[in-house]
């Protein structure tokens, strides 16, 4: 790949790809700009140059980007900035998801309608005002629902409710998220509706790919081994490749394929999230970026037999800036071994005072690398607040079953100890 272009990736400040991103870049030979939602304030604290671009202000941060251009492709980290990167790419003219298609992704409500206007499996869904009386909204729905927000990303204040009692507690808890300040800054209308849809059992799976001329090209199916069954749906294993049978991992393909085909996405790394009820597919949602997290360290590509020199292994941000720069990403594939990735659960709001058994968990074969986020001291949040994690657990393995006995055995070497946090007088 030709070396002196410019790649654009669009993070937050918080966000845990940018490193992998830079790394990428740098084994190709290509220069990485970051804009990121920092405050345009500071003077670069943390000396990587960034752009600081506020993601509620898309001319001014087109204005910003402009000055520091041009760009020959762009790439996204999280959910917020994935929207933002489809809305800038449209200013630049830079290939990737188109902003609408991101924005309707990034509101639940409206890919539920998008997805029942395409005449695919959905559930129930309806929306509340955040000053809805709660007792009220939960005599019109049917129990066991699910309550969310409208627009937060993974598990993040999703509750089960079997029943009116736990419906009311479970919005006003919501509720309580909604209005925090980190999230009224935002801006963002969906931030003013709790939505309410119809529980569906089942086993959950993830699912990795590229939208391209509204074909879906294949990068891993996780299995999510933990039934995710509420009240909160914290996840934690990943592990492909997944152990379903090849007809029900070929209805997922389809079913992912088609929801992003009706969302209107493409060209662009897609991740989805699907419940499998019987023959029943359902997809929960279809984000326009690729897995979030560090998960991405999981996956690794080799080019196929026959389609180039390259017999090298790659990283997924290495791919996703291939396929940013106008590379074909259908000449690589996964390879051929099982892995894993465990998100580190929080086990309870507080301070995180220490964690032990670390170098015990690293000796568990399979372990590839444990990598721990929070920092000692931080206060952290469980489910449903939670929007971070304790951090990764990386495995390796010749079976997905070698994978996943891997990460369980070496979370159980960990010991999380947290401690009451004092409180804001």
């Amino acid at each position: 790949m030709a070396s002196g272009r410019r790649v654009l990736l669009v993070a937050t400040t918080t966000g845990y790809q940018t490193e992998s991103f830079r790394k990428a870049a740098e084994a190709l030979g290509v220069e990485l700009a970051l804009g990121t939602d920092r405050c345009d304030k500071l003077l670069d604290p943390w000396g990587d140059h960034a752009v600081a671009i506020k993601f509620n202000d898309v001319k001014g941060a087109l204005e910003a980007l402009r000055a520091r251009g041009p760009f020959a492709g762009i790439v996204a980290s999280g959910d917020r900035a994935a929207v933002m990167a489809a809305k800038v790419a449209e200013g630049l003219k830079l290939p990737f998801h188109p902003a609408a298609a991101a924005v309707l992704c990034h509101d639940k409500l409206a890919f539920r309608e998008a997805m029942k206007a395409a005449d695919l499996p959905t559930p129930w869904v309806q929306k509340f005002k955040l000053d809805t009386v709660p007792a009220v909204a939960a005599a019109a729905v049917k129990y066991p629902c699910v309550l969310k927000p409208a627009i937060l990303s993974g598990s993040r204040g999703v509750i089960r409710a079997n029943n009116a009692e736990e419906f009311a507690a479970a919005f006003e808890r919501i509720r309580q998220i909604l209005i925090d300040p980190s999230i009224r800054q935002w801006r963002d209308p969906g931030g003013d509706w709790i939505l309410a849809e119809g529980y569906i059992p089942g086993t959950e799976y993830a699912l990795d790919g590229w939208m391209a001329t509204g074909e879906l090209r294949r990068f891993a199916l996780f299995d999510k081994p933990d039934r995710l069954e509420g009240p909160f749906f914290e996840e934690t294993v990943y592990v492909t490749p997944s152990q379903l049978a090849l007809e029900q991992r070929a209805l997922i393909w389809d079913m992912v394929e088609a929801a992003a085909r009706a969302a209107g996405l493409g060209p662009g790394p897609i991740h989805a999230e699907i419940r499998l009820d019987g023959d029943t597919a359902y997809v929960l949602e279809v984000a326009p970026r690729s897995i979030g997290g560090l998960c991405g360290r999981a996956l690794r590509f080799r080019r196929e037999a026959g389609m180039g020199p390259d017999g090298r292994l790659i990283s997924l941000e290495e791919l996703l800036i291939r396929g940013a720069l106008g590379e074909p990403v259908g000449s690589w594939q996964r390879e051929e071994r099982a892995v894993g990735v465990m998100m580190i659960p929080i086990p309870r709001s507080g301070v995180l005072d220490h964690i032990d058994g670390i170098e015990k968990a690293r000796q568990v074969p399979g372990v590839e690398a444990i990598e721990i986020t929070a920092k000692l001291g931080e206060p952290l949040l469980a489910l449903p607040e939670a929007c971070s994690y304790l951090g990764f657990i990386f495995v390796r393995s010749v079976t997905a079953k070698g994978a996943e006995k891997a990460l369980r055995d070496a979370h159980a070497e960990l010991g999380v100890y947290m401690r009451e946090a004092l409180p804001v007088l």
